[in-house]
């Protein structure tokens, strides 16, 4: 077991803001996008979420970039030069190959560095699921928990963390092969509405259709009651693609049903954006299964 002080680290497939990881010191490997001929990283100030939103409206469409291995190892090699260990938290890998960039990262630097623990932990998770798993990792160590004990707790619960979504658009899904294009067309003409998950391989899948978009967010909290037996949960995380009203929608729901009042409420970055396009909504917890 490692007695050396270790960083938390993690990528902007977490959602998790610029502020939030600079208060609770994780370190954020930020992922790249290029949108109206431009490329920008996660946290770039020339662009902001509703700026970014914008251009889509306006007919933009981003592409995403994942992280190489380089780029891992230069934001990790000063961490660990300076006497740390670390604990690296992933975005999914059935939905990016930062994961796998992360790996090889973490092989090269043992070999270099055979003092340091280097930790990966596949979060299988994205956007603030993902940043939800990083949250319970910083409220642990907060707690004086171990690097060992943290990674055990994320391998050995992360498939109770529930992901549950729905987009206002299919069009963004469709052109990234989510959905078929005939789904698209006919599911635009009459209004419908997806609700997907992550699933245990990390992968987005449909679940149902629904009519109508504030049925499609009720949807989302019908699940969560399905769910949520045999967990407690004190504070629920909310994503969403510049609908705050919408997002907003779904947590009064929650109170409304479970009494729970304490709320993350934050955008979906354009990283995950670049696929989800706007109106997405996304609610995450914990739960008996994905």
């Amino acid at each position: 077991m490692s007695n050396r002080p270790f960083v938390i680290s993690t990528d902007s497939g977490s959602d998790l803001n610029q502020q939030y990881c600079q208060e609770n010191g994780v370190l954020c490997v930020e992922l790249s996008y290029t949108i109206a001929g431009e490329t920008y990283t996660s946290f770039d100030p020339r662009m902001t979420n509703k700026q970014f939103y914008d251009l889509i409206r306006q007919g933009e469409m981003p592409v995403t970039q994942q992280v190489n291995p380089q780029q891992i190892t230069d934001a990790w090699e000063p961490v660990v030069q300076q006497g740390n260990d670390i604990l690296h938290i992933g975005f999914s890998s059935g939905l990016s190959g930062s994961f796998n960039s992360a790996c090889m990262a973490a092989e090269e630097l043992r070999e270099k560095y055979p003092e340091a623990t280097i930790i990966t932990v596949d979060s299988l998770a994205a956007s603030l699921g993902h940043g939800m798993l990083v949250d319970f990792a910083v409220k642990m160590k907060k707690d004086g928990a171990s690097i060992e004990e943290i990674a055990a707790w994320q391998e050995a619960n992360k498939m109770n963390l529930v992901h549950n979504f729905t987009v206002d658009d299919l069009n963004h899904l469709q052109r990234g092969g989510r959905v078929s294009k005939a789904t698209a067309i006919v599911g635009t003409a009459l209004g419908i509405k997806p609700v997907l998950h992550v699933d245990d391989e990390g992968h987005l899948i449909n679940i149902s259709k629904v009519r109508g978009r504030k049925p499609s967010l009720k949807a989302l909290v019908d699940r969560m009651e399905e769910l949520t037996e045999g967990w407690e949960n004190t504070e629920i995380f909310i994503s969403h693609g510049d609908c705050l009203e919408d997002a907003q929608f779904v947590a009064d729901e929650i109170t409304k049903r479970f009494g729970i009042t304490k709320f993350t409420i934050d955008y979906v970055g354009p990283v995950i954006g670049s696929h989800t396009g706007c109106g997405v909504v996304a609610l995450f917890f914990m739960g008996k299964n994905r």
